[in-house]
């Protein structure tokens, strides 16, 4: 009797013990990276300008330097601007904007990017996004930076600050 007890709890501990790193790789499908990009009230319009950010993830934030190990095949799959300073600020201020990702050792590539943005956009903006590449020798770097690129539509008042979401997909990466 107790025996069929035992059996079916010890099971359930090897799976899980075993299936550790499966389980890191399906929680981690999608994870997030975010940066707030601070546009300067002295950026003047119709002028291609740059600015740049550190950006921080979910793992990054509690402290787990490894949890991309468990991950390979790395995609963009979302790209969201949001005014966060202030926060009703219409992103309708933008001709057009790109976003770059750089990794530790400056190289670079665009991931999104929106060209026809339209004046009353609101204070979120969605961008089209290039997954035609894997990003593994961005994301698992040890240091993520979001380089925006933009054309305003107009002069600002004041310094508007950006939050950058972006979304990445993966598959797991098994042992060997």
């Amino acid at each position: 009797m107790q025996m069929k007890k035992i059996f079916p709890a010890l099971i359930a501990i090897v799976v899980l013990l075993a299936g550790c790193a499966t389980v890191q790789s399906l929680i981690k499908s999608t994870f997030p990276y975010t940066a707030t990009v601070v546009i300067p009230a002295s950026s003047k319009s119709n002028t291609t300008i740059s600015a740049n950010s550190a950006a921080t993830s979910f793992d990054q934030v509690f402290g787990n330097q490894n949890g991309t190990d468990y991950v390979k095949e790395i995609r963009i799959a979302s790209a969201k601007l949001d005014a966060s300073n202030p926060s009703n600020k219409s992103l309708g201020m933008f001709k057009s904007v790109k976003l770059f990702v750089t990794n530790d050792k400056g190289t670079e590539v665009m991931v999104a990017s929106r060209n026809d943005v339209q004046e009353n956009i609101g204070p979120g903006l969605v961008l089209d996004i290039d997954n035609s590449r894997f990003l593994d020798n961005y994301v698992k770097g040890t240091s993520l930076r979001i380089r925006m690129e933009y054309v305003l539509r107009d002069n600002t008042a004041t310094d508007v600050s950006v939050r950058v979401s972006l979304s990445f997909s993966t598959s797991p990466k098994t042992a060997k």
